[in-house]
C-alpha cells in the first residue's frame, strides 16, 4: 500500500471513528471487484467476500438489538423492522453519510457509469466495512459501529412499521378503487453528493396528491406516497 492510500485510509478512520490494527482490511473493504479486475489483482483483493460476511454480522447485530429493545413486538414485526433497517437504500445512506464513496476504489467503467453513487455498490461497501471492523476489532466494536449509524433508522421504522409499504399500499388502492396512473417526480435535490436531500412529488395522472422529503429518492417516494394516502383518506 502506497503512502497516499494509507493517508486516505487514516482520514477515513477518523470519519468512521474506528482505528484498525490491520488497515489492509479497510483497504479491501473499500475496493470494488471492477478495480481488482482492471489491475489483475487477486480475488481476495476486493470486497465481495467481506460483503458476504458483513451481511450476516449486520443481520445478527440488528436482530439482537431489536430482540432486546422491543420485548413486546412479535417475530413478524421484528422481521419487518430489520428488513427496512438493513435494506439497500438504508445502507447506501450510511455509506454516503460516512463518505465511503469518496474513498472507494472502482474500475474506470464503473466510474464512467456513476458507480460511485450506485445504491447497490455503496450498500455492499457498507457491509464489507462492517465485516472488516468485525474481523479486526471484534463483535462488540462492530456492534457499536452499526448501532451508532443505524439507530435513528431503527427508531423510525419501529415507530411506523408500515413505513416501507406506503408505495405498495398506494398502488393497491389505485388499482382497486381508481383508474389513474401513479407518477413520482423529483421536485428538488440539494446538499453535497455524499449527503443529498431529495424532494419527491407524487401525481395521480396530472394531479399532485403528495410530497415527500428523504435522504434517498426511495425514502422521499415513500413519504410522498404516505401523504398521498392521507390526501385520499386512506391513512
Amino acid at each position: 500500500m502506497d503512502k497516499i492510500r494509507k493517508k486516505q485510509l487514516k482520514q477515513l478512520e477518523g470519519i468512521i471513528d474506528v482505528d484498525f490494527d490491520n488497515i489492509g482490511l479497510l483497504d479491501i473493504a473499500l475496493t470494488h471487484s471492477s478495480y481488482a479486475n482492471q489491475y489483475n489483482l487477486g480475488y481476495n483483493s476486493h470486497n465481495e467476500r467481506l460483503e458476504f460476511l458483513g451481511d450476516s454480522v449486520l443481520s445478527l447485530i440488528v436482530s439482537e438489538y431489536l430482540f432486546k429493545k422491543f420485548k413486546n413486538k412479535h417475530e413478524g414485526k421484528l422481521t419487518r423492522i430489520r428488513a427496512a433497517v438493513v435494506c439497500e437504500a438504508s445502507l447506501a445512506d450510511v455509506a454516503r453519510k460516512l463518505r465511503l464513496n469518496e474513498f472507494l476504489r472502482i474500475g474506470k467503467g464503473e466510474e464512467l457509469t456513476g458507480g460511485r453513487e450506485k445504491d447497490s455498490l455503496l450498500a455492499d461497501c457498507c457491509e464489507a466495512l462492517i465485516a472488516a471492523i468485525y474481523l479486526d476489532r471484534g463483535y462488540d466494536r462492530a456492534k457499536k459501529f452499526v448501532i451508532r449509524n443505524l439507530e435513528e433508522k431503527i427508531e423510525l421504522y419501529s415507530n411506523d412499521i408500515n413505513y416501507n409499504d406506503y408505495k405498495s399500499k398506494l398502488q393497491e388502492y389505485i388499482q382497486r378503487d381508481m383508474n389513474k396512473k401513479i407518477i413520482y417526480k423529483v421536485a428538488n435535490e440539494y446538499g453535497p453528493d455524499h449527503n443529498k436531500t431529495f424532494e419527491i412529488n407524487v401525481y395521480l395522472d396530472d394531479v399532485l396528491y403528495g410530497k415527500g422529503i428523504g435522504k434517498s429518492k426511495k425514502e422521499a417516494e415513500q413519504n410522498a406516497a404516505k401523504e398521498a394516502l392521507r390526501t385520499l383518506g386512506v391513512e
